[in-house]
């Protein structure tokens, strides 16, 4: 194929903090933006992508069968992100689409870091104090007393690239006792990095922090939800940088109201973006940042070269690294 027309979807980042990556694809082919409502038909979807034959593409939107019926010259979905839940599989490969993803070390640190970073802000009302300070409450600091991750119980649900990287970071920096529940790992996995592995009701029971770092899936979808509030300590602290929807973000804020929950970060939502009407954002207890625990410039640079590298072994006809999809004609 000698014309290749790339679509960058739904991406706030790719290409505007590293405008070189942009600029070698301009030399593959045509280069255009999409901003298109995360619920966007599959069939519109399709008719405002016709022509693309390689699409960048960010959470949202989905990638649907509806999607695919209607978008049969498409080569190749680079998600600029490990995740691809908003991308359907089986629909990829019936019409030779592939799909590739970016290496789980590459988010890893930066990921993990940031949960605990959000953490951290809640247990020691970092942004109260920040915003008291900026309205003259310097005086009134009193009202601003948090609390230590030092020697907690910390519960970390979900095992893999990020979750290990959180343990390992509240394991030994933090000397805290860590429960960890993830079914898909084996005990001697789990304890390499410094953890105990529990089932899901042990941790919920004994924990003073839970942090959320699971992959989102049909099983897990709500997974903590009001009956797992209930089971979990008075005034404990929960951290999420994996996926909105494994809460139910209805129970979270009567887990709030009740006071059942002492404090609430997230980086993300069920649904994103988000608006400042959202429910979270009436409590001073809870801290939402958009979507940004990848957003360092070392992950970003090396995100942003991944998708390229993936456009250019389409051009080279070469199978990308990391393709979680990886059959197609356009390759024999």
């Amino acid at each position: 194929m000698s014309k290749y027309n790339i679509a960058i979807v739904n991406s706030s980042s790719f290409g505007k903090i590293f405008p070189e990556h942009i600029e070698r694809l301009q030399k593959l082919g045509s280069v255009n933006h999409f901003t298109v409502d995360g619920d966007i038909t599959g069939k519109d979807l399709a008719e405002i992508l016709h022509g693309y034959n390689v699409i960048i593409a960010s959470v949202t939107p989905f990638f649907t069968q509806d999607f695919f019926d209607h978008k049969d010259e498409l080569i190749l979905i680079t998600r600029h992100g490990i995740g691809y839940n908003n991308i359907d599989i089986e629909a990829a490969k019936e019409h030779d689409t592939l799909v590739t993803i970016i290496p789980a070390l590459v988010e890893r640190d930066a990921v993990a870091e940031n949960n605990v970073t959000n953490l951290l802000a809640t247990l020691r009302c970092t942004v109260e104090a920040n915003t008291g300070v900026k309205n003259g409450l310097w005086v009134d600091r009193a009202q601003f007393v948090g609390r230590t991750l030092f020697n907690k119980t910390v519960g970390v649900i979900g095992v893999g690239n990020t979750g290990s990287g959180v343990v390992e970071i509240i394991r030994n920096g933090f000397r805290c006792d860590v429960l960890a529940y993830d079914p898909y790992k084996s005990a001697m996995h789990i304890e390499s990095h410094g953890a105990k592995k529990v089932g899901l009701d042990r941790l919920l029971k004994t924990s003073d922090i839970i942090c959320l770092c699971a992959n989102l899936t049909e099983e897990n979808y709500h997974m903590i939800s009001t009956k797992e509030i209930e089971k979990m300590k008075n005034n404990v602290y929960i951290s999420n940088s994996a996926r909105g929807a494994l809460v139910d973000e209805k129970a979270i804020v009567s887990g709030l109201n009740s006071g059942k929950i002492a404090g609430f970060a997230t980086d993300v939502l069920e649904e994103e973006p988000g608006y400042k009407n959202h429910p979270y954002l009436a409590f001073d207890n809870v801290v939402v940042t958009p979507h940004t625990s990848a957003y360092t410039m070392e992950c970003l640079e090396e995100m942003g070269n991944k998708c390229v590298r993936d456009v250019e072994n389409i051009v080279g006809r070469k199978l990308p690294e990391r393709a979680v999809q990886e059959y197609s004609k356009y390759l024999v």
